[in-house]
């Protein structure tokens, strides 16, 4: 590992015009690179929220089709930066679309990708109602990825209420996790901060949870707020309610310090279920 490095996230309002939120994505990635960052996060659904699930499949892209990943893909070569595209939805049958983070490395490389595990079907009380099992399949597996300074363990948005998936990732050897999101609005004000915290706490790893803000022409607000939290739960960063982006400088050797004061992860035990 080096000693330190510089990660951004980029905090983005996507509505359902894909070549201007791909515009604006790629100006924010390129200002992030310019002031140094050398991996940077875009959040879930980053190219393209829909206003209607069915849209993403009577307008979505299968994998080999999506104009998304190649352009971002000759990005993270052009900038020279490792790119984790939060989430785009991908097609992978007539009925059906992943939610699906990719992994990009400097020279272009597609080195791993994420389908979301958990769906986000929810009703809340104000009448806010989301279904996304409607038209997404959802992933199974989970997945790490080696960087130049350790290891990245890959989740979207609504993973984030799932410790278990955390718990895994971080046993498995992840000194960092990438969150990205598009937290409504009314679950961001609640639990946002705490649930992001909680997951670095827990892991004593470094959470890089980049997220959409703002408000669609139709009427869905997100919560933005993109976060970089170190394995203390110290905020390095917090991305507030407009587009831009976040930096902080990371050390991985805090991973480490943390774990060694509180060595949760050693002290796992066999629980019964209760009887």
């Amino acid at each position: 590992m080096t000693d330190t490095f510089k990660v951004a996230c980029v905090q983005n309002c996507a509505e359902d015009d894909l070549a201007e939120n791909i515009a604006i994505a790629t100006q924010l990635t390129r200002d992030a690179a310019g002031t140094g960052a050398e991996l940077i996060c875009l959040p879930e659904n980053f190219t393209c929220l829909e206003e209607r699930d069915e849209h993403y499949l009577t307008r979505g892209f299968d994998a080999a089709s999506h104009p998304a990943l190649p352009h971002f893909r000759e990005l993270a070569q052009s900038l020279g930066v490792y790119l984790v595209l939060g989430s785009l939805t991908i097609k992978t049958s007539p009925e059906r679309v992943a939610n699906r983070s990719y992994l990009i490395t400097p020279d272009g490389a597609l080195l791993r990708e994420y389908d979301k595990i958990h769906l986000f079907d929810v009703r809340l009380k104000n009448g806010e109602m989301y279904k996304e099992s409607n038209a997404v399949a959802p992933g199974n597996c989970a997945v790490i990825a080696e960087l130049p300074w350790g290891r990245l363990g890959l989740s979207i948005c609504y993973d984030v209420r799932f410790p278990q998936l955390y718990r895994l990732l971080a046993q498995a050897g992840a000194d960092f996790i990438a969150i990205p999101a598009a937290f409504t609005h009314t679950t961001g004000m609640a639990h946002w901060h705490v649930l992001v915290r909680a997951r670095a706490i827990e892991t004593g790893c470094f959470v890089f949870a980049a997220g959409q803000c703002g408000t669609r022409s139709w009427g869905r607000k997100t919560y933005g707020h993109s976060l970089i939290v170190d394995p203390w739960g110290e905020v390095l960063a917090d991305g507030g309610s407009e587009p831009g982006f976040i930096m902080a400088d990371i050390a991985p050797s805090r991973v480490a310090e943390v774990r060694a004061m509180i060595p949760a992860l050693l002290h796992d035990r066999e629980i019964a279920p209760p009887g």
